[in-house]
């Protein structure tokens, strides 16, 4: 079921949507401090340092998000949402202290455990607030907060850097800061309090177990491969774009601008995405999109004189490469149970974040080959067309319905006491 937004406002949206904001923060924060702990050296960081610190940091990331499923199944969104913010913010902000490379990366990986918990969970919770029929709106417009986190951090880090250590300290100021809101205002999803599981039969063992049963093996497989395929996109195309583009001839100027205009393109697609996909079907769409986004990676494969025509079809690009990836989740909020919906958005997003390890470093091989142009637009296009596949192989079919029946105002507030 879903809750009735009218009872408790649009505070809980907005602040899922500031969680996921700072996924966003995470996003690019490592890329902007780069530069400076190479040229400085401090703490002694070379190119292998900053790339096993940044591998650290993404499994990390996927580790959290296979992990906090079954915990939001068995024992709600609200708490563990709570915990997973306050690791984030702690550790972010430990980094700015941390004394070698050792720490640093160590507090990198606690990061990500809790930031990979956070993005599943706000997804999950959004899904269940959203009236019938408007989740693939709610949960598109709740992950735009993901780039234009990623956008303002980069456009701190002009102000702010060379001084690396007060970006994560802005980082864990700001999840601190949204911690206490969140406390405040997010009270625990109604559809989790209908369909929890008993006292006696809650434990974190039981969802994984229900979610890899076979009447789910279809959908798992089909939804597993798209999301892997989606983040190798996202995290492919934010880590080597510039580089492609330049590869292949262009004077592009500034690259900050020219990532800025591919995630303006994620947000619009985001907003419309939504809107197309709860009036169409989210399912449908999301093949659509990656249909479209496997056009449109090609199209940039082709020499384009107009560098106005070009920045349109990066920022088409942007458009639905983005959007399809957040297709996938708003899919999953409908087609499983709410007994097992926040595993299987953390098994999705942990799988997918495997997708994003994989992606730079395809990328980056096809770079080290002198080969990224053409070849990297060609390698991406294909990604999009396996997920396109991958999302086809599902039955049509409607999505899973809750089988817990409504609950009233009155009959919510008793079994949240419990």
């Amino acid at each position: 079921m879903k809750n009735d937004v009218h009872s408790t406002g649009p505070w809980p949206t907005i602040l899922c949507w500031a969680v996921v904001a700072l996924d966003g923060f995470d996003l690019v924060v490592l890329g902007t401090v780069i530069p400076t702990l190479l040229s400085t050296g401090e703490l002694g960081f070379d190119p292998a340092a900053v790339t096993i610190v940044a591998t650290v940091g993404l499994i990390g990331v996927g580790l959290g998000a296979f992990l906090v499923g079954p915990l939001t199944d068995s024992y709600g969104r609200r708490r563990p949402l709570l915990a997973c913010v306050l690791v984030f913010s702690i550790c972010t902000l430990a980094i700015a202290t941390a004394p070698s490379i050792l720490v640093f990366g160590i507090l990198r990986f606690v990061a990500g455990l809790g930031l990979g918990a956070c993005l599943p969970t706000a997804i999950a919770y959004v899904g269940e607030h959203a009236p019938a029929g408007r989740s693939g709106r709610a949960v598109t417009l709740t992950m735009t907060g993901y780039h234009v986190g990623a956008v303002l951090t980069a456009l701190l880090a002009l102000v702010i850097i060379p001084d690396w250590r007060m970006m994560f300290i802005v980082g864990g100021v700001a999840g601190l800061v949204v911690l206490p809101l969140l406390w405040v205002a997010l009270p625990e999803s109604t559809a989790y309090l209908a369909g929890r599981p008993d006292p006696a039969r809650r434990a974190p063992s039981g969802a994984p177990r229900e979610l890899l049963h076979r009447r789910f093996l279809v959908l798992n497989i089909a939804i597993w491969s798209a999301s892997f395929m989606g983040l190798l996109l996202v995290y492919g195309l934010n880590t080597w774009l510039p580089e492609l583009m330049r590869a292949a001839g262009y004077d592009l100027g500034s690259s900050l601008a020219f990532l800025m205009v591919l995630n303006l393109g994620a947000v619009a697609g985001l907003i419309l995405a939504g809107v197309v996909g709860d009036r169409f079907g989210i399912r449908r769409v999301a093949i659509t999109w990656f249909l479209l986004a496997a056009v449109f990676l090609a199209v940039l494969s082709i020499r384009m004189d107009q560098i106005v025509i070009l920045y349109l079809a990066v920022f088409i690009t942007g458009v639905f490469v983005f959007s399809a990836q957040v297709l996938i989740y708003a899919y999953v909020t409908g087609a499983y149970p709410a007994s097992v919906r926040g595993t299987a958005l953390g098994f999705s997003a942990g799988i997918g974040r495997a997708g994003a390890i994989v992606g730079p470093l395809v990328a980056g091989g096809l770079v080290g080959l002198g080969i990224a142009y053409p070849w990297g637009f060609y390698a991406f296009s294909l990604a999009a067309l396996i997920a396109v596949l991958a999302l086809s192989a599902i039955p049509a079919r409607r999505p899973v319905e809750d089988s817990a029946a409504p609950v009233s105002e009155v009959e919510v507030g008793r079994l949240a006491q419990e």
